[in-house]
């Protein structure tokens, strides 16, 4: 039995303790059947659910007090578990009769067990289906988002960085931004702290850049990891100005970040692609020249040295 089996078994087996008597039958119906009984016949019945509260009655059964626990009714199973309880008192069908009602209630009472069971199992199954449906859903969303974007990050990874950027080349989409994210001094935190500790590293300034594009109402901007302490950002549709605002506000958030350990600072270069016959990897090229000359000003900026190596004494 595979997996998927033994879950539907296992789930078959045990959530018949959470459905009552209206859940798998017509309460209405039943109770009609039982009436003509009692008027054709004599015969007096009672149902109540599996804890003994009275669901219907035919017949006089005041002061009457259902002890399933002790004095059970005739049960109505489902799954090996009793829903409802059926008493019964013949005393007023005629003697010609008592066989002939016997057999009816008897009858009665295998039909609604076999109709509760199977009216169990059909809502089952469709619970499950369902279930199962929303898990595929899910999981190939989950593939195709594992395809698509960084595991760290959430951002594009470089294959499908380079598929949105030839898109934007396709369209002739100009102008648009093209920015050079670099870490600066990555590998210090990372022989320093750990993986760990590189990794939030990473992971902050991926949620700069897309928290910067956001709040600079830039719904269209493609954000990639390209390489382990390098993004890259195109900001389609958007002037030299705006892109500019945007470079300084993903550094000065970085700046400001405040971490015992991590400092995420940034250098950034920005180009714009305006010209539809310029490819987008000479447009990135050159805004890495950009963030590798931005790069060497912060490196030798006075105090960049103390402010990055702040962690290592708390460590």
């Amino acid at each position: 039995m595979n997996n998927k089996k033994m879950a539907f078994a296992e789930r078959v087996n045990q959530n018949s303790k959470n459905y009552f008597p209206k859940d798998l039958f017509d309460l209405e119906a039943a109770g009609a059947f039982l009436s003509c009984m009692h008027t054709m016949f004599g015969a007096e019945t009672l149902m109540t659910d599996r804890h003994g509260a009275i669901l219907m009655s035919y017949g006089d059964f005041a002061g009457f007090v259902p002890d399933v626990k002790n004095k059970p009714g005739t049960k109505i199973r489902v799954m090996g578990r009793t829903v409802c309880h059926i008493y019964e008192r013949l005393d007023g069908v005629a003697e010609e009769k008592k066989e002939e009602v016997k057999a009816l209630l008897d009858t009665y009472i295998k039909t609604l067990e076999g109709f509760s069971e199977k009216s169990y199992l059909v809502s089952e199954q469709a619970v499950y289906i369902d279930e199962l449906e929303q898990q595929v859903e899910k999981d190939a969303y989950q593939v195709k988002y594992s395809e698509r974007n960084d595991p760290l990050t959430g951002v594009l990874n470089r294959n499908y960085f380079i598929s949105h950027m030839r898109q934007l080349a396709e369209r002739e989409v100009v102008p648009t931004a093209a920015i050079c994210v670099n870490i600066n001094d990555w590998r210090f935190f990372d022989s320093h702290f750990g993986e760990e500790e590189s990794d939030r590293l990473v992971l902050t300034v991926a949620g700069i850049l897309r928290e910067k594009a956001q709040e600079a109402g830039f719904d269209n901007a493609v954000i990639g990891r390209v390489e382990g302490d390098v993004f890259n950002v195109l900001l389609p549709l958007v002037e030299e100005d705006e892109a500019r605002r945007y470079c300084d506000s993903i550094q000065q958030a970085c700046d400001a970040f405040e971490d015992e350990k991590l400092v995420p600072s940034i250098a950034v270069g920005c180009v714009m692609h305006i010209n539809v016959e310029e490819s987008y990897r000479e447009v990135l090229s050159d805004a890495e020249y950009a963030m590798l000359e931005n790069k060497f000003e912060i490196k030798n900026a006075p105090g960049y040295r103390e402010k990055i190596e702040k962690g290592i004494n708390k460590s």
